[in-house]
């Protein structure tokens, strides 16, 4: 017959270990939530009014154009604050973009770049942002949409040092249209002007280009993706 002292331990051990695995499970199931449950965003516009990647307009090409011309006129700030751990820069936006300006303001405004980093640095020529492997943003993307914004390059808006310019795909994309997502900042000295015609230049940093400068000095791996995850925080002023 066990002794009483032997059976207390025993069912201190058993119920450690019960503990142990609710604990585990809990975890788990946490883990589970924040990869799996959709995030909440503000959306301003457009009937999208609700806190619900689900109540966001899905864009189709066909549609593109005229969604975005409406959006342009009801939406007509054009300043913007981009804050990160370097501190904030400071954009503004081009009118003559108009696709492009009232794209880059609706991803603002649904907080979507805020779930991005700038993923991309290439040393005195650009700064690229809009882009992460975070789950968050893939969710973003699907909802928004799958298109091309068409190129409205203006021939007053070069690629100057500091100008703000719209990232596109792969070499395939002959009519040089733009990614809605990404975004890039020159940082070469003297202009990246080999540029004009393939990319849109829609907005200039106005503020805070010592804050790009020190995102454009990260050490990165071979892809140009900075070690160290720069995020932002992006917000619509006036």
């Amino acid at each position: 017959m066990k002794s009483p002292f032997y059976i207390l331990c025993l069912l201190a051990i058993l119920i450690s270990c019960k503990e142990n695995k609710d604990s585990s499970n809990k975890k788990s199931e946490a883990e589970k939530d924040t990869l799996t449950k959709k995030i909440e965003v503000n959306i301003p516009s457009n009937g999208e009014t609700d806190r619900d990647l689900s109540k966001i307009k899905y864009l189709e090409q066909e549609k593109l154009i005229p969604f975005l011309e409406k959006y342009g006129k009801e939406n007509q700030e054009s300043i913007v604050d981009i804050e990160t751990d370097f501190g904030t820069f400071t954009i503004e936006l081009f009118p003559e973009p108009v696709l492009h300006k009232a794209n880059f303001l609706r991803l603002a405004k649904l907080r979507y770049f805020d779930t991005t980093v700038f993923h991309r640095v290439d040393d005195n020529f650009v700064i690229q942002g809009g882009n992460s492997d975070r789950m968050a943003t893939y969710q973003f993307r699907k909802a928004i949409g799958n298109f091309l914004i068409p190129n409205e390059f203006n021939k007053r808006y070069p690629h100057d040092y500091g100008v703000v310019s719209a990232a596109k795909y792969a070499d395939q994309n002959v009519s040089n249209a733009s990614s809605p997502f990404e975004f890039f900042v020159v940082t070469k000295p003297d202009g990246a002007y080999h540029l004009d015609g393939d990319h849109t230049v829609f907005g200039k940093v106005i503020k805070g280009m010592d804050v790009v400068e020190k995102i454009d000095e990260l050490e990165t791996d071979d892809s140009e993706w900075p070690l160290k995850n720069v995020g932002m925080d992006v917000k619509v002023e006036r």
